[in-house]
């Protein structure tokens, strides 16, 4: 591999992430909702302008990279399978490709079988999220019953193989993870002005602009036009291209960039997810959502956007009956006020390609069991950490050791 030293340049005059090697990068992205792939994207973006090759393993469409990302550096391969099962033909139909492509460092956000395949094969893994999957399912698994319990005890195992989680604001406990990195908010960067994206949308600067994203899914609402205040006009993400739309509601494309879009708004109405929150935050976008039952990100994102003084919770009932008006108002009233960096996409770049080139030791493996034992960290010390009022790990996770004679 060449030796010499490369640089370049964002758009915005930046200097970007400078390495002195091209290593090859697999980036996995779990297909569940837009959020994980526009940050990928971001960091996806400072790898290739530092010269590096990147493949990108998703079941979320290309365009969502492709909006940031333009390079024959790039590359896309469609992942569709579980992570749990059929696990025997994943792992090894994982290990073959690894080897294929000759990659330097696995990177996930945060399919777990692959930390499992990376430590097979023999590189490093880092995954970079604020949430894990282990700690999601919970709520689920106890609902499901003793019998499904396995599979969260397997997605933790398979994580505690990945050598570093960069940590992004906002995080869930994530015991599995021994090694932690923490970053500024991975967002996306603006192109355009609020000028540019009122003119190109056809609406005048007196007129309010709330956008309704729920992740980039289909909106099921009957929107009517009695949900809107005079004076707002409502843009949708999401609508199917044979919904019909009252005149003050009006279609996004499919791939529309939405960063630009946020920033140009009064207001955004949603649910909580890392890709809205972190964008609202980031252009002091004031966020009204609605809250989703058994999801253990959201209590850590409302927190963290609630800290900040960026949002309002609107109950389901109000969003589908079309009682807006009073949470709109509300939500002009809030003064959004994060001013911490928001450059953690250069940041986990800078630090992924340090980790590929050995710059970052980990602490030293231990046996299967030993790992485990680790990831189950005990209900009381998590409780002291994140409060009362949040998720719990429930007493069969969090002695899990136990069980392997840890």
């Amino acid at each position: 591999m060449g030796m010499k030293q490369q640089e370049e340049y964002d758009g915005d005059g930046a200097a970007a992430v400078s390495s002195t090697q091209k290593m090859v990068f697999a980036y996995y992205v779990t297909g569940h909702g837009f959020g994980h792939a526009t940050r990928v994207a971001e960091v996806v973006r400072h790898l290739i302008l530092a010269g590096h090759d990147v493949h990108v393993v998703t079941a979320a469409p290309e365009f969502v990279f492709t909006n940031e990302v333009h390079s024959p550096r790039l590359f896309f391969r469609k992942y569709t399978e579980e992570t749990v099962k059929p696990r025997a033909s994943i792992l090894a139909k994982e290990t073959e490709w690894l080897k294929f492509i000759n990659a330097d460092l696995v990177v996930s956000d945060v399919v777990s079988t692959v930390c499992r395949v990376a430590a097979d094969v023999g590189i490093p893994s880092v995954c970079v999220a604020n949430f894990s999957w282990d700690i999601i399912y919970l709520d689920y698994v106890m609902a499901a019953g003793p019998d499904s319990r396995s599979i969260v005890l397997q997605i933790a195992e398979d994580y505690s193989n990945c050598n570093f989680l960069i940590r992004l604001p906002g995080y869930c406990p994530m015991p599995a993870f021994r090694n932690v990195i923490d970053v500024p908010l991975v967002v996306r960067r603006l192109y355009k002005s609020t000028e540019e994206v009122r003119e190109e949308l056809g609406i005048a600067d007196n007129v309010k602009l709330v956008i309704l994203n729920f992740g980039g899914q289909p909106s099921e609402l009957k929107l009517k036009e009695e949900f809107l205040p005079s004076g707002w006009l409502c843009l949708v993400c999401g609508a199917s291209d044979t919904q019909d739309l009252p005149a003050n509601f009006k279609k996004l494309p499919k791939n529309v960039y939405t960063p630009d879009i946020i920033a140009a708004s009064d207001c955004v109405i949603g649910k909580l997810g890392y890709g809205s929150v972190s964008e609202a935050l980031a252009y002091k976008c004031p966020f009204v959502f609605v809250h989703r039952e058994y999801f253990n990100e959201e209590p850590f994102l409302r927190k963290m956007l609630e800290h900040y003084q960026g949002g309002i919770e609107m109950s389901r009932n109000a969003l589908l009956s079309g009682h807006w008006k009073p949470y709109l108002e509300r939500a002009m009233s809030l003064k959004p006020c994060y001013e911490e960096s928001i450059n953690g996409g250069e940041v986990a770049a800078q630090i992924l390609q340090e980790i590929a080139l050995g710059k970052y030791h980990a602490s030293v493996n231990h046996s299967e069991a030993k790992r485990l034992c680790d990831a189950a960290v005990p209900d009381d010390q998590r409780r002291r950490a994140i409060g009362q009022d949040d998720i719990l790990i429930p007493e069969w996770y969090a002695n899990a050791g136990k069980q392997l004679g840890c």
